[in-house]
């Protein structure tokens, strides 16, 4: 949380448009916004959502997804794996101070759970540290969004530079 996960999906989508690189940006923790029955189980059906999203674009030719989303263990990797039809997934994940994440949480979410949602930052940090599902990071702090981007598409072999590109089909940001 903090990290800036949804506005370098957007950015990177808007940089990959403008090389005409067909992609799905998918935030996927929008994909989980609801309140559901008491039994039905919210990230079962977040999942099966994105695997809806992703046949939508898959049926219009798509073949690379960008996908933001905390993912703390590998069940949830291997879920958004599975519902991605990608030969390769690479995961970046973004980093920020503690302090800068905090601030940003508390200036993006002002609503009724700000409290919550600021101590969680740390909490979430922590969670992520131990997992250690990433391929590579990407420092986002005092940094142009467009360059977070940039980097990261460069660093998961999207776009070229002058380092060896890899061959993704997806691309998960945590």
């Amino acid at each position: 949380m903090g990290a800036g996960k949804t506005a370098v999906l957007a950015e990177a989508s808007d940089l990959l448009s403008q090389r005409k690189i067909a992609h799905g940006a998918i935030d996927l923790d929008a994909l989980g916004l609801a309140y559901l029955p008491d039994r039905a189980p919210s990230d079962a059906v977040m999942y099966d959502n994105l695997r809806s999203v992703v046949g939508n674009y898959a049926g219009l030719g798509v073949r690379r997804f960008l996908v933001a989303r905390a993912i703390e263990n590998d069940t949830q990797l291997r879920l958004c794996r599975g519902n991605i039809p990608a030969a390769n997934t690479v995961v970046c994940r973004l980093t920020a101070s503690i302090e800068t994440a905090e601030h940003r949480v508390a200036t993006r979410d002002s609503g009724m759970l700000q409290r919550e949602y600021v101590a969680r930052v740390a909490e979430l940090a922590s969670i992520l540290d131990r997992a250690h599902l990433e391929d590579f990071e990407v420092l986002n702090e005092d940094r142009d969004v467009t360059r977070v981007a940039l980097e990261m598409l460069i660093r998961a072999g999207w776009i070229p530079s002058d380092q060896p590109r890899a061959s993704s089909a997806s691309l998960a940001l945590l």
